[in-house]
């Protein structure tokens, strides 16, 4: 099993996906893997403030994914765990192993 598949789930709406993000960086892509957490490492150029790093994130993942996302569990925070609607684990690892560009690592 590849790192990133750890940070993976199937749900009944989709996956859900355990993200570590990083604002205020200098760009914003996927940048590796927290072992530790088993989450994907995620940085974005915008503030935490206001939401702003929020929907950054969301907009990423969905320019990645084409569907729907949300966050549901750790608005708040920097560990989160995200949905993507309506995609099964399978597609979200061949999507992530065949979208290098989206990655800044």
């Amino acid at each position: 099993m590849n790192n990133l598949e750890k940070a993976i789930k199937e749900s009944e709406d989709g996956v859900l996906i355990n993200v570590s993000v990083s604002p205020n960086s200098n760009r914003t892509g996927i940048s590796g893997f927290n072992v530790w957490r088993n989450a994907i490492t995620v940085t974005v150029k915008s503030p935490p403030k206001g939401g702003k790093a929020n929907k950054e994130l969301i907009k990423l993942f969905k320019d990645i994914f084409k569907r729907d996302v949300e966050i549901v569990k750790g608005e708040k925070s920097t560990q989160k765990i995200l949905l993507i609607k309506g995609i099964s684990k399978q597609e979200v690892m061949a999507r992530l192993n065949s979208v290098r560009q989206f990655f800044i690592i």
